[in-house]
């Protein structure tokens, strides 16, 4: 076989759409492959000018490009267009028109592969990062993703120049530049974070922002490594413009500690005082004064309860894995020795993994003193059991008290809100609510005449 018949069959069996488009703009010559891009045999196409077959609104762009070629021998450039195809349809070509020095091809040569599944592609990407910008666009939260190595940022919403007080464009230049705008005392931590989520680690961190602001913005944020591979290819995460909590946490804690304070030494002098009435005087007064010290006892304990709420809240703690098991079993022990009078009967498993708080202790403790303390029963009874579930653990608690006030078991169960004519009287049950709460769990509640049965369900990890 000849080299120019040899060069026939090639070009007649190549994948690319070839073709020769002579100085009129019509085409002199079109391979086979025609036929399986665009539906068109060759002889279908050959006399024809190429530019009504390019769609409308693209004939612009490559006329320009085509005229460019030709001017200049040698030359050559690629461009993207749609190319009527057979079924009335359009496919997606990207071609290479080239114009030959040699002079036997009297015209531009256009080498041309379907590319409609990669457009088809790009323009979902493209759809999908403008949904996910729209609605990045109207949260407060700042929504990031950097690569593996803090390098590059590959996504940053609006909503970041509002918290950090700096523009996008400089992030996106500098991806290290928002550490120009983390409180200097912070800066260590957020680069060992930085660090450690780099090597894999999930991490949660608080600090301040926005000198602007004068560092009185506080964000609390998260990072999460995405592997490929086991490598840490990219890491995502948010931050959450948490300045009002902080401020809230701040005055709570400054009016604990007043409170606190100021009562305990208040509460010192009257329990002082009551306490040498009642040894000094004659009743009623000596009467009167036990009253007084039972009810200054009781006051001071719902301080400490308040206490022990204030630090669950401001401290906000994290659920993690804990076994539930020796957490009961430790607060068994506690009631039995704080009130030997009583008689609890556990049923306990070897062990039981929930997600809570570690202040669930405080908790069970709170659900079975007040069983106790409520008893009529000379020798109160109760009894404690931990039972697995397929998706949670439950702490069964059942009392031989009166039935407990409605206003009381809604405050367990989160149905109860406090307000200035009627509240409930204690804090413990709010403490106990609040620790359910914080660890994703639930609180269901039975009353009968016989006692009441409290079920704490927290979510079990297998």
């Amino acid at each position: 076989m000849e080299v120019n018949d040899l060069a026939s069959v090639l070009l007649e069996h190549a994948r690319e759409k070839l073709a020769v488009v002579d100085a009129a703009g019509t085409f002199a010559y079109v391979n086979e492959a025609s036929t399986a891009i665009v539906g068109y045999e060759p002889a279908q196409l050959v006399g024809d000018r190429a530019i009504e077959y390019v769609h409308p609104d693209d004939r612009t762009t490559v006329l320009e490009q085509l005229e460019a070629v030709t001017a200049e021998t040698g030359s050559s450039a690629t461009v993207r267009y749609r190319h009527a195809a057979a079924d009335g349809e359009w496919v997606w070509l990207e071609s290479r028109f080239t114009n030959p020095s040699d002079e036997s091809l009297e015209g531009c040569v256009v080498s041309s592969r379907d590319i409609s599944e990669q457009v088809s592609a790009e323009q979902e990407r493209r759809d999908a990062e403008n949904r996910l910008r729209t609605i990045t666009g109207t949260v407060g939260d700042v929504l990031w993703m950097f690569d593996g190595d803090w390098e590059e940022v590959l996504f940053v919403n609006p909503a970041y120049e509002e918290v950090f007080g700096q523009p996008v464009s400089i992030l996106e230049d500098d991806p290290q530049a928002f550490l120009d705008v983390v409180h200097p005392d912070d800066v260590p931590r957020v680069q060992g974070s930085m660090q450690r989520v780099a090597s894999g680690e999930s991490i949660e961190l608080e600090y301040r922002v926005n000198p602007a602001a004068d560092y009185g913005r506080w964000v609390w944020v998260r990072s999460e490594p995405i592997l490929e591979d086991g490598d840490v290819d990219r890491i995502a995460g948010f931050s959450r413009d948490i300045t009002d909590r902080r401020r809230r946490e701040r005055q709570l804690a400054v009016m604990d500690n007043l409170l606190r304070h100021n009562l305990r030494n208040d509460m010192s002098v009257i329990l002082g005082n009551a306490e040498r009435i009642a040894s000094e005087a004659s009743e009623p007064a000596r009467r009167h004064a036990k009253i007084i010290r039972m009810q200054g006892q009781d006051l001071l304990e719902s301080a400490h309860k308040q206490r022990e709420i204030i630090e669950l809240l401001t401290d906000r703690p994290v659920p993690e894995s804990i076994d539930l098991v020796p957490v009961v079993a430790d607060s068994i022990d506690r009631v039995r020795d704080a009130y030997p009078e009583a008689t609890i009967e556990a049923s306990l498993p070897d062990a039981a993994t929930v997600r809570t708080v570690h202040e669930v202790e405080l908790a069970v403790t709170e659900l079975l003193e007040n069983a106790v303390r409520h008893s009529l029963n000379g020798s109160p009874e109760l009894s404690v059991a931990v039972r697995i579930r397929t998706d949670a653990v439950d702490i069964v608690i059942r009392d031989d008290c009166p039935p407990i006030p409605e206003v009381e078991f809604r405050v367990l169960t989160g149905d109860w809100e406090m307000d200035d004519i009627y509240h409930t009287s204690g804090l413990g049950l709010w403490l106990v609510h609040w620790v359910v709460d914080l660890s994703d769990g639930h609180i269901a509640f039975e009353r009968s005449e016989g006692g009441n049965t409290v079920v704490v369900s927290l979510p079990w990890v297998s």
